[in-house]
């Protein structure tokens, strides 16, 4: 099934000095990101540089912005064609057969402490069956066990420390989800994404676990249909794909996120108890 979404956001800022500023906010163009149409708005009008990061797609663009206000617009329509299939098919990877670039989703990161986090990893999760339903289960135990909290964490938060406060946001769950994966020897990375079914709409955070030579996605808080989100963009961590990099002084401002599907398009399932992909297979690359 594909469902076709117009989505987008609006950022505002006050500049103090002359600032640059890097965004990571566009759709990945992804093979299962069908007839992608966009617009920008940047009020004033400011020349842009743009850049995508091979394979995994990521796209940055930035500006350099004078004093005074500032407003980003993005505006985009996007066909979402989903990958499904049977969670009980879908088999761990052993690490001596992982694709050699997929190896830094396996490390700790930034915000990824796994690690630290092993020896919990392996008491709760290493008795259970590999696979799919393993993944499954953290997200189970952090919904279970973890309190969605708006203002219990900050940007510097890390995956044992929301362990530890047992409370966090979507970002926070991401994180952790990330972190056990990692310990139990499952490449796990960062998503940022449009989430459809989110409210109040933000930008959301979840994750991705490499196995059987697929990308699939995983969120830990249940507040978003799995088959609506709409990538952005994926890294090690939230570090490596903030929407916004601002480099000099500026006063945050208004963030407002839409996205809806058009007329006649289905709704997202939601609930589904399908795998969800929306990569191609990557048996031997870390990405489509």
């Amino acid at each position: 099934m594909t469902v076709r979404y117009k989505l987008g956001c609006e950022l505002t800022y006050e500049v103090l000095s002359p600032t640059v500023f890097i965004f990571n906010l566009e759709v990945a163009k992804l093979q299962r990101h069908i007839d992608l149409v966009e617009r920008m708005t940047i009020t004033p009008d400011r020349q842009i540089r743009t850049y995508t990061v091979p394979d995994i797609r990521n796209r940055y663009f930035s500006l350099v912005a004078q004093a005074g206000p500032l407003e980003v617009r993005y505006e985009a329509e996007v066909t979402l064609d989903v990958h499904r299939a049977d969670p009980a098919t879908i088999r761990e990877t052993p690490v001596a057969a992982l694709p050699l670039d997929i190896m830094p989703f396996l490390l700790p990161s930034r915000f990824v402490s796994s690690d630290r986090l092993s020896a919990f990893a392996q008491r709760e999760f290493g008795h259970l069956e590999q696979g799919h339903s393993r993944v499954t289960a953290i997200c189970n135990w952090l919904y279970s066990n973890i309190d969605y909290r708006r203002g219990s964490s900050n940007e510097q938060t890390t995956a044992d420390e929301s362990l530890l406060l047992r409370a966090g946001v979507c970002r926070d769950f991401a994180h952790l989800g990330i972190a056990f994966c990692r310990a139990l020897n499952i490449p796990a990375r960062f998503v940022s994404c449009y989430a459809y079914g989110l409210e109040p709409r933000d930008f959301h955070a979840v994750f991705e676990a490499y196995l059987d030579g697929r990308w699939w996605l995983f969120d830990g808080t249940r507040q978003a249909n799995l088959d609506g989100l709409v990538r952005i963009g994926v890294g090690r961590d939230a570090a490596e794909i903030a929407f916004s990099w601002p480099f000099g002084e500026i006063k945050p401002g208004k963030v407002a996120i839409t996205i809806e599907h058009t007329d006649g398009s289905p709704e997202a399932t939601g609930r589904t108890t399908d795998a969800i992909s929306t990569e191609e297979p990557a048996p031997n690359a870390g990405a489509s």
